[in-house]
């Protein structure tokens, strides 16, 4: 029984070990996947046996290719950030990365379709933000419940609210402990 548990974790560590160096392997050559870009034409047309491509909004497929490349790059690395992480605000990882998804789409469409799109990017990027914003602060009210013992349904079970008054009963109570008390230690030690 305990060889074959020795086995599972000798081979679960070896994947953990495997797909670690990936990783590894994959954000060390990042910059070569940017450097990219030099292969391409310093013309308007590139063509090959596949397709042919036209740069129509940058008129060089090169300054394309930089920048779509510039965007694929950090893209990327924050794409193995999001999957790897894990901190329980790693949702807040999306913000950039739709930003650069964007950034991307946007690119690809101002080439494609030569018109300008950029106009109020963030207004089209807001309701993701709020969506992962809200998400974000979920996780983090749930993760403070379970630390700190808090639980919320039990105070919404009591009908307790702010500006509900105090009962005569309580005041009474609170009075009677300041009163009685000699120091503040001993106050401080009935409550």
């Amino acid at each position: 029984m305990t060889q074959s548990k020795s086995k599972l974790s000798t081979k679960q560590r070896s994947g953990f070990l495997l797909t670690g160096s990936i990783i590894a392997l994959l954000i060390a050559f990042s910059p070569y996947i940017f450097y990219l870009y030099e292969i391409f034409p310093d013309g308007p047309v590139w063509e090959n046996s596949l397709f042919t491509y036209e740069s129509k909004y940058y008129l060089n497929v090169m300054t394309a290719m930089w920048t779509y490349l510039g965007k694929i790059t950090p893209l990327f690395l924050l794409l193995i950030w999001f999957f790897t992480c894990k901190h329980w605000w790693y949702h807040v990882i999306l913000v950039p990365t739709i930003m650069y998804s964007y950034q991307l789409l946007t690119a690809v469409y101002q080439d494609s379709a030569d018109k300008f799109l950029d106009d109020g990017d963030l207004l089209y990027l807001a309701p993701f933000f709020i969506i992962i914003v809200s998400i974000v602060y979920l996780v983090r009210i749930k993760i403070f419940d379970k630390i700190y013992g808090i639980d919320l349904s039990e105070i919404e079970e009591t009908n307790i609210s702010v500006f509900s008054s105090m009962s005569e009963k309580d005041q009474k109570e609170i009075d009677d402990m300041k009163n009685s008390a000699d120091t503040d230690e001993d106050y401080y030690a009935k409550l």
